[in-house]
This record gives structure tokens, sequence and C-alpha cells, in this order.
């Protein structure tokens, strides 16, 4: 009984549904039919909608002309200051720079095979472009500084003329103290690096000659193992090494007081018994002086001290 209600509503709702699709299709037919008959439709695609209404552009001559009064102000030059002059001549320097670069773009082109010539060239154009600027701006101020001089106003400044700074001197004083600290943080970090290059360079030189001492030691101690085992008859390489930088047969000759004191104190070794006298050096007087050490006696004999006495006495009773 269940199954037989609810086969009962399915078909109740397609249809209601199939019923509601005609009649919009019914509606849309309808809708179509009306704008062909207006007009509204040509051959091939059309969507239906409203057609945006279309803006109208009015050339309201009159009020155009009345904002242009409105806006025109009968001023004098000086306080327009405004030109309508043809470009200045070129420059020879600057002719041969264009003619030298319309060269170069030329040869560029070619080489790479484009079809354009060198007067649609971009890059070529702008640099024309430019010169045209630069030539335009020229003529102006020709024109412009003759017009000004004629009118009895000066273009240059006074050379009696200060002005007045726009920054206060606090704040220029900043300005100072900020680039000087800038100054001095630059020249530190250049510092740091020198020294940081200066120890990388030592290193590697300390290496170097620590390499160098190992190499040497190493190729002596081969060679003193060849010497012994008869494959070397002479001991050159001894003197090879005696003769290196730093030796005592390349050292610098000594100085008279050097040699004094090594004589005397002795320069390494044995010291016991330098000092002992020997016959030689007994015998040897020739160091020796007589009158070496003795005090010479200045003071008057006592015959001589009592004669000046008796004078004095005479002198003082007159």
């Amino acid at each position: 009984m269940g199954v037989t209600m609810e086969s009962h509503l399915d078909v109740a709702d397609e249809g209601e549904s199939d019923e509601f699709v005609s009649n919009s299709d019914q509606d849309t037919d309808d809708e179509l039919k009306e704008a062909f008959a207006a007009g509204l439709l040509k051959p091939g695609l059309n969507i239906v909608g409203e057609i945006p209404a279309r803006r109208e552009f009015k050339n309201n001559t009159a009020l155009l002309e009345q904002k242009l009064s409105e806006l025109t102000k009968k001023m004098p030059w000086i306080e327009r200051l405004d030109m309508i002059n043809e470009p200045a001549p070129v420059a020879p320097e600057l002719a041969f720079k264009e003619e030298e670069h319309s060269r170069l773009r030329q040869k560029l082109l070619a080489n790479t095979k484009s079809s354009k010539s060198i007067e649609e060239d971009a890059v070529h154009n702008d640099f024309k472009r430019e010169m045209m600027f630069y030539r335009q701006a020229q003529s102006a101020v020709i024109e412009g500084i003759s017009r000004l001089h004629s009118l009895n106003i000066p273009t240059k400044r006074p050379e009696d003329y200060f002005a007045q700074m726009v920054k206060t001197d606090l704040h220029m004083q900043k300005i100072r103290e900020k680039l000087l600290t800038k100054q001095q943080e630059q020249e530190r970090t250049e510092k740091i690096r020198k020294l940081r290059e200066l120890k990388k360079y030592g290193k590697k030189v300390q290496v170097e000659v620590q390499q160098n001492r190992a190499k040497e030691k190493r190729q002596l101690m081969d060679n003193v193992k060849k010497f012994r085992k008869g494959k070397l008859d002479d001991l050159d390489f001894l003197e090879k090494n005696g003769n290196k930088p730093g030796s005592d047969s390349n050292r610098k000759t000594l100085n008279d007081r050097r040699k004094f004191k090594n004589d005397k104190f002795g320069f390494g070794g044995k010291k016991r018994g330098l000092k002992k006298n020997t016959k030689e050096s007994a015998d040897n007087v020739s160091d020796y002086r007589t009158s070496k050490g003795k005090r010479q006696n200045t003071r008057n004999t006592k015959t001589e001290r009592a004669a000046s006495r008796k004078r004095k006495k005479k002198e003082d009773a007159k």
C-alpha cells in the first residue's frame, strides 16, 4: 500500500515540472516573436537583454568659448615667460654624435637582420627626440635671455649677493656630525679590512716559512741518512745549509765595541777560566801606564804656607 502511494506522488511531481518548463519556453518564444516583429532582431547570434543607451557628446561651442574666456588672463610676458620658437641649429659635435649613433644603430640592425630601417628604429628615434628637446630648450634660453635684457631685467646675481639659508645652523650642524660619523665608520671599516688582509698575508707568509723550514730540515735529514749509508761521498749539503739567509756566514761584521765585549765576557759557550792569567798575559805590559791611577797633589808645602801667611799680615798692617 505504501509503495503505491509513493509512485502516485512521483508521477504527480514529474507532471508539474514538465508543465512549468513548457510554460517558460512558451513565454520565451512569445518574447522573441515580439522582438522580431518590432525589428529588434537581426540575422545571426542574438542575446536577449536591454540595449544600453548610446551616450551623446554635446559640442557646446558657446559654452566652451565662455570657459576659455574665463581662463584666459591678459598678463605681461614677464609674468608668463612663454615662447614659441624653432629649435636651435645643431652644433658640430652634436651632429657628429648623432651621425655616429645612427651609423652604429644601422650596423647593429644589419647584423641582427631586422626588417626595420634606421628611421623606424625606436632607439634611434628616442635619441633624435632627446636631441630635439635639447635644441628646443637651447633656443628658448637664448631668446629668453635676450628679451629679459631688453626689458632691463638682470639675469645674474650681483657679487655681493647673500642668500638666506633655508636650513638652520643647528640642522646643518646635525648633518655635519652625521657625515663625520659616517666618514669615521667608513675609515674604521676600511682599517679593519686592511688589518684582516695584513693578518691573512702574515699568516700566509708564516705558513710558507714554516713549510720551507720543514722542507729544508727534511731534505737535510735525508742527505744525512744517505751519507751514513754511503750513497753520498761529500758533505756539500752542509755548506749549502750553512749559507742560507740568517746563518753566521751571512751576518754583518761586528764592530770594535762588540768584539771587545765578546773578548772580555764571552759570547756563548764555556765562561769559566776566561779571565785567568796566562804566561802571555802576564808578560804583556803594553797597556801599563805609570801615571794612570795617581792623583796630582796641588796643595802647597808647609814652608810655602807659612811664608804666604807672613806676606798677608804685612799687607794688612800697611
